[in-house]
């Protein structure tokens, strides 16, 4: 990702600037004429503004429904969040968006070469505005570049539907004007790229309104979402793009998670690390440590909702409450061996693949992900990875089209088949391909979502769930659906039939976690992890404990309450920014 500063690109337009023709006025600075009387200028200084993207993050997910971390964040703690907690108030990026678009008029740059890098900027600050209001809701619209006197930094907010409605405007220009069709590095904005944003805002705000009620926007929201199918179309029908098979079946899905190089096919925009210049993410280091990440793990009731490789509800069969983890991860949804450990799952160490179950040093439920993280060991202790994130992939633009028809209830099953279907065919689902859904699972309407009766619906939300898990939709998904309430969902983990019992979880021979309560089992087995689920330890509550006492689910955590209240739906207005412009108001329960 070409990621570059406003003061880098200032001190290279400086450099440009130094190497004109001798008779030229030498300059200490860049001026405008330097920065915007040249392609070459719009280009660094647009540069700048990829710093606005997430970048090689992968634990955007990390405060979601499915997963269980160390620590409950105190945001969905009852009255232990409060606005000055709060943060993500900053408006750094937009003025040096909005100064770009206001002085990008130098005609010595053609007419289209302007209007290009002006699609690109309104790109960015549509991405930026759509975060800002998916975080505090209603936001004040600055359209131009403001001094420290200018008296609109004390504006009141203004409302989501005039936001929204300039956001649009910004990604229709983007659209329209941006010239890249492709980009073979996968790390610049083209205008697919742009109409796949497209179709994630209009999603995003199409179902938010459907299902926010109290805003009164219902009327206007299937029009979002007609907006949302069809920039998706044009990805679809015009990008090129194609969902990635390489590596066969079992691994073309993970592949595109821990290349390298972005998978091309798929991916659309990523952030690319490259060694010869020291760029390297966390992955490994933030997913494998104990101490650095959160130690984060899929909860078993998100694991259920892996299909059965013949296109069945996993729950449908009765004996699933008290499957033993290595049985109830067999003949499901490929993506499920391509997400965590489990079964023939192995690293390498030391050049020597090694078996590798779920470590419960590093795991709270079992179900350890693994789907970005590098198989050799020696990425695990530090900022040393070598794989490209994905900001935007083509499986995304599938969703995003069938989900806006589903809920227009326009899908039809040729657009099942080329969306959903084409998904699940990668991941090893043999039935249900091309047929849409008839059939409404209990599992799901009981679990996740008691308010939607329409299969064609709960299925792309299954499908979106696990195709996009640790991607950085989830809490969003949540929030647009109106779903907040499963944030307080019990973290629990696989099934334990007894206590101090050694347990093989990957079917190797060897033995690899025991359960006991009170004193540690003695002698103890080599190898075996022993986890303590007493009810107490030194007099203080056990975060990790079996659901019935002696046996069943694991879970963690409980000891903590999670509570879920409709002001959560937005972020506070930090205090100290209300001190400074009481015009903006409080979010609502704040």
């Amino acid at each position: 990702m070409k990621k570059i500063t406003y003061l880098l690109a200032l001190l290279m337009f400086a450099t440009l600037s130094a190497c004109k023709k001798l008779d030229q006025e030498p300059q200490s600075t860049a001026s405008k004429s330097a920065v915007f009387g040249s392609e070459n200028g719009l280009q660094l200084f647009a540069n700048s503004f990829y710093t606005i993207l997430p970048g090689s993050n992968t634990t955007l997910d990390a405060m979601s429904d499915y997963l269980a971390v160390k620590t409950v964040s105190t945001f969905i703690q009852e009255n232990a969040f409060a606005p000055s907690q709060s943060s993500g108030w900053t408006w750094t990026d937009l003025r040096n968006v909005n100064y770009f678009i206001v002085n990008c008029t130098d005609t010595k740059v053609p007419l289209d070469i302007r209007k290009n890098y002006i699609g690109i900027a309104r790109f960015f600050r549509a991405y930026f505005y759509f975060e800002k209001v998916k975080r505090f809701g209603d936001v004040p619209w600055i359209g131009k570049p403001l001094d420290i006197s200018d008296p609109a930094l004390y504006n009141p907010r203004d409302p989501r539907t005039l936001v929204l409605d300039s956001v649009l405007a910004d990604l229709n220009y983007a659209c329209e004007n941006i010239k890249t069709i492709n980009d073979p590095t996968r790390s610049t904005i083209t205008k697919y790229v742009a109409y796949a944003l497209k179709s994630r805002v209009c999603l995003f705000e199409g179902t938010f309104r459907k299902y926010h009620t109290e805003l009164n926007l219902q009327g206007t929201a299937a029009a979002w979402l007609e907006q949302a199918a069809e920039a998706a179309g044009e990805v679809m029908a015009k990008g090129g793009y194609s969902i990635n098979s390489t590596g066969g079946a079992g691994k073309s899905y993970r592949l595109v998670f821990t290349n390298p190089s972005p998978v091309s096919n798929e991916v659309m925009l990523a952030s690319i690390c490259d060694p010869t210049l020291a760029v390297y993410n966390d992955a490994n280091w933030w997913w494998t440590s104990g101490t650095y990440g959160a130690k984060a793990s899929f909860v078993r009731t998100f694991i259920n909702t892996y299909l059965n490789l013949d296109g069945t509800p996993f729950t449908n069969n009765p004996a699933w409450p008290t499957m033993l983890f290595k049985d109830e991860v067999k003949n499901r949804d490929l993506r499920l061996k391509q997400t965590i450990r489990l079964g023939d799952y192995k690293r390498i160490s030391g050049g020597n693949q090694v078996a590798a179950p779920p470590v419960f040093t590093y795991t709270f439920t079992g179900y350890q992900p693994i789907k970005w993280t590098l198989d050799d060991t020696f990425y695990d202790t530090g900022v040393l990875n070598i794989n490209s994130i994905s900001l935007f992939r083509y499986a995304e633009v599938l969703l995003n089209f069938a989900e806006a028809k589903a809920e227009l209830g326009t899908l039809t099953a040729a657009e099942w088949a080329s969306t959903v279907g084409v998904l699940r065919a990668r991941a090893g689902i043999t039935n249900g391909l091309n047929t849409k859904p008839t059939q409404v699972d209990p599992y799901l309407v009981a679990n996740y979502f008691p308010g939607i009766s329409d299969p064609v619906i709960l299925e792309v939300r299954r499908e979106r769930g696990i195709e996009l898990s640790l991607e950085g939709f989830r809490i969003s998904d949540l929030l647009r659906w109106k779903r907040g309430e499963l944030m307080q969902m019990t973290w629990n983990g696989f099934y334990v039939p007894q206590l101090a019992t050694p347990m093989d979880l990957n079917e190797d021979g060897v033995l690899d976690v025991a359960f006991y309560q009170g004193t540690k089992p003695s002698p103890a087995v080599a190898g075996v992890t022993y986890v303590d689920v007493s009810a107490t330890i030194s007099g203080k509550a056990n975060s990790q404990k079996l659901k019935n006492g002696n046996s069943g689910e694991l879970t963690w955590m409980t000891e903590i309450s999670r509570k879920w209240n409709d002001k959560l739906y937005y972020y506070p207005i930090p205090q100290t920014d209300i001190v400074a412009n009481p015009k903006l108001s409080q979010n609502p329960g704040w």
